[in-house]
């Protein structure tokens, strides 16, 4: 079974494991299991009303048993006597279909199956605002362009430091930390991995940068758009495909300069083409994903910011290394989506890039046309380049619409997404705004 959790808790001192699975809508969920109980809950798994969280299930449903993947514990930086593991649903016995770390588990499995092996790294963006949400948490950060600021990152120094200590004990490889381009906004970036252990981190990343920003009085959000008049958290993914999984991987498949036309040029593979055709030819579709609340359009369709840019496409476009396109290809062997944003479920992120890649390299997509203009100044030059949706609904419908994304995805998984995901939209929609009274009280 690998890593017993037993054996990990006496070696480490630990007293608490926390089995975590993620729902529909990104929300962790756990329970905490004191170490005596650990060898039962790692071999039966620790049980959870599914209804009680964002799943399509009903009060009527069984026990839903998360069942923890020692392969993923990682013990508390902050709190060592803790252990946090990822978990997958179980019920009755068979894998919970629509859980999204199972979604992408049997995804991985597909793509390997086809000598597929993808790896991620991912850079998540997040706001420190005050413990209520209501402010920037730094009342000196008002620099028009306050990208790479160095006093302000300064000033919060101490909860960058500890979060960068805690990935640097854990052997993530951060590399950099730095203010990013909107006010109170910060990014810090570690090595890229397999797709399952880039969504764990992406998850521990999460609930690590919260955590540690309580303790330190702030708040953290990854709310794409929390600020108006303020660039967006977005959510990064660089994209390749190698031979092999973790350390046998030798041969990055994606990197050649033999390849045809202009992603030949730049350094990718034929088999790599394909891949981001896979990606331009299902985004309209996918954005439903990477891009999954209602605040998630005020980032992708935003006027611009502040410091001049929104840094977020709105135009499903590539490019080589220029930052207004959805995807640009910096150098050999690798893209970046630009599209994803602070919202998106870590392990649906890793899912769709793996069921549009798929699906691209299987019908041999094409890309389209590589731009290498200002998208921001220039876009309206681009005759014909399709645009991404302008809200929740239009991704929802538009998702509904691509058979093939949602058959790889899973029908069960794509059935309770859109079911939810309506159900969310339609509460927006009920919701009266300050904005609807001010704009339409005496017409």
């Amino acid at each position: 079974m690998g890593k017993n959790l037993e054996k990990f808790a006496k070696d480490n001192g630990v007293k608490y494991f926390m089995i975590s699975f993620t729902d529909l809508f990104g929300g962790q969920r756990a329970k905490l299991v004191p170490t005596q109980a650990i060898a039962d809950m790692q071999e039966e798994g620790a049980g959870f009303a599914g209804f009680a969280t964002w799943l399509d299930m009903t009060p009527a449903h069984p026990d839903m048993l998360a069942v923890p993947d020692p392969s993923s514990v990682i013990q508390l930086p902050w709190k060592p006597e803790v252990a946090w593991v990822a978990a997958n649903p179980v019920m009755e016995g068979a894998d919970v279909a629509q859980a999204p770390r199972n979604v992408l588990r049997r995804l991985i499995d597909e793509a390997a199956g086809e000598g597929l092996h993808v790896k991620t790294g991912i850079e998540a963006e997040y706001f420190l605002l005050t413990r209520d949400g209501s402010a920037l948490s730094d009342e000196y950060d008002t620099a028009e362009k306050p990208c790479y600021d160095q006093q302000a990152v300064m000033r919060r120094y101490d909860v960058v430091r500890e979060i960068c200590d805690n990935m640097l004990a854990l052997g993530w490889g951060p590399y950099q930390n730095d203010h990013e381009d909107a006010n109170g906004q910060f990014e810090m970036n570690w090595e890229f991995d397999d797709v399952l252990n880039t969504a764990d981190k992406h998850s521990f990343f999460k609930f690590m940068t919260k955590s540690v920003a309580e303790n330190h009085g702030f708040r953290a959000t990854f709310m794409p758009k929390p600020v108006e008049d303020l660039t967006g958290n977005g959510c990064h993914a660089h994209i390749s495909v190698w031979d092999a999984f973790g350390d046998k991987a030798k041969t990055n498949v994606f990197a050649t300069h033999k390849g045809k036309g202009e992603t030949g040029e730049l350094g990718l593979s034929d088999q790599g083409r394909a891949f981001l055709g896979g990606i331009m030819k299902h985004a309209s579709a996918l954005a439903a994903i990477t891009n999954p609340t209602v605040n998630s359009y005020k980032r992708i369709n935003a006027p611009r910011t502040m410091s001049g840019a929104t840094w977020a496409p709105n135009t499903i476009t590539w490019s080589g290394n220029n930052r207004t396109h959805m995807v640009r290809v910096p150098g050999p062997g690798r893209f970046e989506l630009r599209l994803p944003d602070g919202a998106v479920n870590p392990y649906l992120l890793q899912a769709v890039i793996i069921a549009a890649g798929l699906d691209g390299i299987r019908t041999n997509a094409d890309p389209g046309k590589r731009h290498d203009i200002d998208m921001y100044a220039e876009g309206h030059k681009v005759r014909g380049a399709p645009k991404l949706p302008l809200n929740l609904l239009d991704a929802l419908r538009t998702f509904n619409k691509d058979k093939d994304l949602k058959a790889a995805l899973g029908e069960e998984f794509s059935e309770a997404y859109l079911k939810l995901k309506h159900k969310e939209w339609n509460s927006y929609m009920s919701h009266l705004s300050s904005w609807e009274k001010e704009n339409t009280l005496d017409i």
